[in-house]
């Protein structure tokens, strides 16, 4: 990789030897992606928890802070896998909360920002179109390349809080322009009333073009769409098919029209989704043994008008007994939450709230499964409906209100 002067020094160590170790491997990680630069960036975004990081991610951290890193550019967190405030009740290993508390004092010791939400574009920092950052979680690299127009690849823990350290990331991927142009299109002509029916398009694009260099480029749609739906929408892209970006015309900064999109490519492939395909992957989902015990809505975490529509939709009902519903959010929006009456209203209904986590990532999430006899999850959400399958859950995708309904009644439908 070509160095500048100020890249060069940091390999010499003039600026001390976490920033070298920092750039030595974004140097092998630029090598490996065949980047011939570096290029500056203005924020990051990174996973910092015991149950993706282990004890060797926590032994790495403590030493890297013990080297003198604090990050130069703005850092912040994604979502955690422990609430302290819940833990004993989840029955969560209270040693594996010692360490989450660890990593927390240690990123907070290196100067990042700990947030710990996965809807830090929603919440926390919106990049402007062009924007460089380097951003780790799946769904709001997605979000940044779309919706803003600003520039990020999937970042790993280690690639990210490098680029925090040295304020720059390798040019490959998506901060390249050729990257970034649409590679088929998608007419979409279904209603998507409700945030489940976009992330079924996710589902649908996803599956059938499992690439990162993919670019979907959505047209037809009946009306343009609110930044909770481009959420689940980029978060199902991501978790189904690996995409780091899309387009859709008329509504993301980089295509005003559908030639403007696809920058001269000619599309591989030229999807239609319609009522009758949303139908189909709802349908798809196996019911299992009936059981309707657990729904989720988490993954990414709850806006604050998701949280409103929750309340609303659980107002003076209340969860059926033996079942278990988890919603998601992070502390800024359930303060919010707090204030405008909302968690009050879910936690009346029976709703357990956890602040900074996802539920996917749960610390001890398969002993959780056996110990409360889970055998089905229900969600609103597509991208958790898929990444949780590891944990041996059969998962179903329902619409919103539907979700709320089987909470209340105990009914699979």
């Amino acid at each position: 990789m070509e160095l500048n002067a100020e890249e060069k020094a940091m390999l010499a160590g003039e600026r001390g030897e976490a920033v070298k170790k920092a750039i030595e491997y974004q140097m092998e990680v630029g090598n490996f992606w065949g980047a011939k630069r570096f290029v500056p960036v203005t924020n990051v975004h990174m996973m910092g928890d015991i149950e993706v990081m282990g004890d060797g991610g926590l032994g790495f951290l403590e030493e890297t802070a013990r080297l003198g890193a604090r990050c130069v550019v703005g850092t912040t967190t994604n979502a955690r896998c422990i609430d302290f405030t819940h833990c004993k009740h989840l029955g969560q290993d209270e040693g594996e909360a010692v360490k989450e508390k660890r990593i927390i004092a240690t990123l907070q010791k290196m100067n990042v920002v700990t947030t710990d939400t996965c809807i830090n574009y929603q919440t926390v920092y919106q990049p402007h179109l062009g924007e460089r950052v380097a951003w780790g979680d799946t769904g709001t690299v997605i979000y940044a390349n779309s919706v803003f127009g600003a520039r990020s690849n999937f970042e790993s823990g280690p690639a990210a809080l490098s680029a925090g350290l040295t304020g720059r990331t390798p040019a490959y991927g998506f901060h390249l322009d050729e990257h970034r142009k649409g590679t088929f299109t998608v007419e979409v002509t279904a209603r998507l009333d409700d945030l489940a029916d976009w992330g079924a398009v996710g589902k649908l694009v996803g599956e059938s073009h499992q690439s990162y260099y993919a670019v979907p480029v959505f047209h037809g749609l009946q009306r343009a769409p609110q930044a909770d739906e481009l959420k689940q929408l980029g978060a199902a892209l991501a978790s189904y098919g690996s995409m780091g970006m899309f387009h859709m015309v008329g509504v993301t900064p980089e295509a005003p029209s559908l030639e403007a999109a696809l920058g001269g490519n000619r599309p591989t492939d030229a999807m239609r989704i319609g009522d009758a395909e949303i139908e189909a992957v709802y349908r798809g989902y196996k019911m299992g043994d009936g059981d309707a015990r657990l729904v989720v809505f988490s993954g990414p975490q709850q806006s604050i008008f998701e949280m409103k529509a929750l309340a609303e939709l659980f107002d003076g009902r209340k969860v059926k007994e033996g079942s278990s519903v988890f919603v998601t959010t992070n502390n800024e929006v359930l303060s919010q939450s707090r204030k405008l009456g909302y968690a009050q209203k879910l936690e009346a209904a029976g709703v357990t709230i956890l602040e900074g986590v996802c539920f996917y990532i749960l610390q001890n999430l398969s002993p959780m499964r056996v110990a409360n006899k889970w055998t089905n999850m229900v969600s609103n959400s597509a991208k958790i409906v898929n990444i949780i399958g590891a944990h041996r859950f059969n998962t179903i995708l329902r619409r919103t209100a539907d979700c709320v309904e089987i909470a209340c009644t105990g009914v699979l439908k």
